[in-house]
């Protein structure tokens, strides 16, 4: 195990410097953040000296190693509006993304694994038609869409939820069911077809055999060891909901990371939109590793060398 944690970390952190150059470089073909920043009456000068103060007059490879140094000692640089430290920005988004995502990922466990499992024990049936049909259903329809359909349901006709904003509970509603749509649908179906795979073998017979309740062989010892390709799923995504919920987030104007890296995106702001990518990276491929540890304890029969 410890010889297997060292060379996927070592992995690990070729996959960020990877990425860093890559975010590094792709940011920088978006355009020219001068261009957003100066008024129609500066002049040459007015511009030499923004992209001096800026740092952007350096060569590309010059201005990676200052951006590489700067960031192993924790300092993101300077948003290029508003000249705000980064990772101020980045603190003051992360507790409303982590609750957004906190929500998400309690609809997830309350509607995704109970009909990943009721479909499995009843294949075939209408209940296990349906489920696929929801489950096909989360996993094609654009998160933006769905969105906006709740807003014009719920909010615009009813009247009974919130269309925007960071709030009380009810603002929760809209935007962590828009954010875990996908996830629940994913979820559901890589359950429901561990479970049928699980039920088939032959502890679980022999449990059955033995006289051991319906409900114990299926709620404990089948979804135990079903759980273990779901759980690579769900600890990506947690990753991801945390990080990447732009969608979600810009539909419902939610003041969170997601926001944040859009908004970045728009204007240009490379520090933030590299900072964001890159800790988004490494939030998802930390979560990786965990879930590869997690399966020697939720599955004895894992082990690595």
């Amino acid at each position: 195990m410890r010889r297997y944690i060292f060379v996927r970390t070592l992995q690990s952190l070729l996959s960020l410097f990877l990425l860093s150059i890559i975010i590094f470089v792709v940011v920088r073909l978006t355009g020219d953040p001068l261009t957003l920043l100066l008024s129609e009456e500066a002049t040459e000068e007015d511009r030499v000296a923004l992209e001096a103060a800026l740092g952007l007059d350096k060569p590309i490879p010059v201005q990676y190693l200052i951006f590489a140094k700067n960031f192993l000692q924790a300092d993101f640089g300077n948003s290029i509006r508003g000249g705000t430290p980064v990772e101020d920005l980045i603190l003051s988004r992360v507790m409303p993304s982590v609750k957004l995502a906190g929500a998400a990922i309690l609809i997830v466990l309350v509607v995704a694994v109970p009909l990943g499992v009721i479909a499995a024990v009843n294949k075939g049936t209408i209940t296990d038609t349906v489920a696929r049909f929801l489950a096909v259903f989360g996993q094609s329809v654009p998160a933006f869409w769905m969105g906006i359909i709740l807003i014009q349901i719920f909010a615009v006709r009813l009247d009974l939820l919130p269309t925007s904003g960071m709030g009380g509970l009810q603002h929760y509603i809209l935007p962590s069911i828009t954010l875990s749509l996908f996830v629940i649908a994913g979820v559901m179906r890589l359950l429901r077809s561990s479970m049928l795979e699980t039920l088939d073998m032959e502890y679980i017979n022999l449990a059955r055999v033995k006289g051991v309740k319906e409900r114990k062989v299926i709620w404990k010892h089948a979804l135990r060891n079903a759980l273990v390709p779901v759980v690579t799923f769900g600890g990506t995504y947690v990753a991801t909901l945390i990080t990447f919920g732009i969608l979600a987030e810009v539909v419902f104007a939610w003041p969170g990371l997601g926001r944040l890296l859009f908004d970045g995106i728009v204007v240009r702001d490379f520090p933030v939109v590299q900072a964001m990518v890159i800790l988004a990276g490494a939030l998802v491929i930390g979560a990786n590793l965990f879930v590869d540890i997690l399966y020697g304890y939720i599955d004895p029969r894992i082990r690595y060398g």
